[in-house]
């Protein structure tokens, strides 16, 4: 099935992701974690970047979050990394962008890496 981007949504140990390059990493970041290069990986980490609230006539508005592929720590440099992977198409996506950037400026103590 091919998504937005024109991506095909790939399935590699029962995870499924949104593209055979995001698979692809996802086989680099096992082989570093038994490296033991990195440690605690994560896929699909959810970050909150403003929580839901009300307005002044009441009405809820819900939270905003930001998803990143792969959250892990790097060993060897001692930080917290966040990790997307992106076609060059999507990284130009203005909601994209302006998610990212609420993340880095909400998150300052986890690296945030864009895999083009």
């Amino acid at each position: 099935m091919r998504l937005k981007y024109g991506n095909i949504k790939t399935t590699y140990k029962g995870y499924k992701y949104d593209s055979k390059k995001e698979a692809k990493r996802a086989y680099e970041l096992e082989m570093l974690q038994r490296a033991k290069e990195i440690s605690e990986l994560e896929r699909q980490k959810h970050f909150e970047l403003q929580p839901s609230f009300k307005d002044n006539l009441g009405i809820t508005h819900r939270k905003i979050e930001y998803i990143v592929d792969f959250f892990y720590y790097d060993n060897k440099k001692k930080y917290y990394v966040a990790e997307d992977v992106k076609s060059v198409a999507t990284r130009e996506d203005k909601t994209y962008r302006l998610k990212s950037k609420i993340f880095m400026y909400q998150y300052p103590n986890i690296v945030f890496k864009e895999i083009i």
